[in-house]
């Protein structure tokens, strides 16, 4: 069969595009590859594969609370659930921690303190015991909770962190950012943190706990959280001085 000069044409085209197709096809895979290869577990620079479930599973362990001493207003934060024995599980079975500022001023009252996921009916909460110097508590409640893990991973500046909370009053809030930097009890953030945040768990890119949302900087452009070293002060029993073990 011979080629016509139309055959010829036809199939010069083919040959040409079908190495721009290929490299096409790989500039869209070669991304979606990587990512796929990029493991939160080993990687804590990354975003979580799905945001929306990491947000989910976190939120229904978080909680917002409620310190009511008197008439004239409460002080609202958050709080988050630890397994953790409280001492007092028949009626409370499910251990929070919070910030000690945040329940300071209920501290010796009784029924002033109670917490609600959001924009759920409250619950009665007990007082276990607190770190003021580390701005740490350990609360009791009635309402039952899966309890969220502590990373082993130190984080890192860089390191992905989201914050959840009751920022401004919003309850089931949350925010995106990066670890700055860091001392032995502190974690500094690029996270936005808000009143009501306090007390929230800052969680890394698998959903476990890297620290304690504590504070936010009113003339700088970064906010601060207690990690899990300052735990080991009054609230975890730890092998040594810091939560995570050290070289030196």
């Amino acid at each position: 069969m011979t080629e016509t000069p139309s055959n010829k044409f036809i199939a010069f085209v083919a040959i040409v595009a079908t190495p721009f197709a290929l490299g096409a096809f790989l500039l869209a895979w070669a991304p979606a590859q990587q990512f796929s290869e990029t493991d939160p577990k080993k990687d804590g620079y990354v975003q979580p594969r799905s945001i929306s479930d990491l947000v989910d599973k976190t939120q229904a362990s978080t909680v917002t609370v409620f310190c009511e001493p008197d008439k004239k207003g409460f002080i609202q934060g958050t709080a988050w659930a630890l397994d953790l024995p409280n001492g007092v599980e028949e009626d409370f079975p499910t251990t929070l921690i919070t910030n000690h500022h945040v329940i300071e001023r209920c501290i010796g009252l009784d029924g002033k303190l109670t917490v609600a996921l959001p924009y759920k009916k409250k619950v009665a909460t007990q007082i276990v015991k607190w770190d003021k110097v580390n701005d740490l508590a350990v609360l009791a409640t009635k309402l039952e909770l899966d309890p969220l893990e502590l990373s082993t991973y130190e984080p890192w500046p860089g390191y992905w962190v989201m914050a959840l909370g009751s920022a401004d009053g919003f309850e089931g809030s949350v925010a995106f950012g990066s670890v700055l930097n860091s001392t032995d009890y502190e974690l500094l953030l690029t996270t936005n943190i808000s009143h009501g945040n306090s007390g929230g768990p800052l969680v890394d890119n698998e959903g476990k706990v890297v620290g304690v949302v504590s504070w936010r900087s009113k003339t700088e452009q970064y906010n601060g959280a207690m990690s899990l070293n300052a735990f080991c002060a009054e609230i975890l029993e730890c092998d040594g001085k810091f939560y995570w073990k050290r070289d030196n």
